[in-house]
């Protein structure tokens, strides 16, 4: 099992590229970057999670995608041609979630 070290917020412009169909890709905004590495110390790498809760190695990816690979475009420059817009279903039903927390 691995461990997050560190997370940081990843700038605009870096998407997820993810191969859905043999000829089909599609690319997901990059929201975060995380440092993880084995429960061990050993092995560290960066990860980026897209806005819909994906990274790659995750168990519970999108089915069928495999990750390609990350990209960046300056956003002057607009999204890769195969970019999706998350709608506001996968927005809600993917990712962490904020919890109220008891007042004291």
């Amino acid at each position: 099992m691995k461990r997050i070290v560190e997370i940081v917020p990843a700038r605009p412009g870096w998407y997820a590229r993810w191969q859905v169909e043999p000829e089909l890709t599609r690319s997901y905004a990059v929201t975060l970057w995380a440092l993880v590495e084995e429960a061990d110390g050993t092995g560290r790498e960066v990860v980026g999670v897209d806005c819909v809760g994906q990274w790659p190695g995750a168990d519970d990816n999108e089915a069928g995608g495999q990750f390609v690979r990350y990209l960046f475009q300056t956003p002057d420059s607009g999204a890769p041609e195969d970019a999706e817009p998350p709608t506001v279903g996968e927005l809600r039903d993917s990712g962490p979630r904020l919890q109220a927390v008891p007042a004291a």
